[in-house]
């Protein structure tokens, strides 16, 4: 489990969903195709839905095929430091992958692989219910 502490769950318990908290501190999956944010298409940034830390462009989500929302690159965070963390997931017998929690606050995201597009050839597979989205000023003005 991702929270510090018994209270720190017991606020996140009341401030996320049921399915929000399975995903980012239980590392739960979120059915693939049911995510509000696989097919979006607005300009903006993806934000952690526990901390509210800026994790990727909407400059760079792309379609996957996966049913996740899909991304090659991370936000630089500090330093040039990518806003999530990467640690080796071994929970699937032969099949290891790399798990990718929010640097901030550890919540579980999703995964990376090694298969996305160019330029960085990686693929960041996360959860819809692991982030919000915030529209780009510009765009948001025009909707009004």
């Amino acid at each position: 489990m991702s929270c510090q502490n018994k209270g720190s769950c017991q606020d996140l318990q009341k401030k996320l969903t049921p399915q929000q908290f399975k995903v980012t501190q239980e590392k739960g999956t979120e059915m693939p195709f049911t995510g509000k944010y696989n097919d979006h298409h607005e300009t903006g940034t993806y934000i952690c839905i526990v901390c509210s830390s800026p994790l990727f462009s909407s400059d760079t989500k792309y379609d996957s095929g996966s049913g996740w929302p899909s991304f090659y690159k991370t936000l630089p965070y500090e330093e040039e430091k990518e806003t999530v963390e990467r640690r080796p997931d071994d929970s699937i017998e032969g099949r290891p992958r790399v798990e990718v929690v929010c640097v901030k606050c550890q919540a579980h995201l999703g995964h990376v692989f090694q298969d996305g597009p160019q330029p960085t050839g990686e693929r960041f597979c996360i959860n819809s219910v692991a982030i919000d989205f915030v529209p780009k000023v510009e765009e948001a003005e025009e909707k009004k």
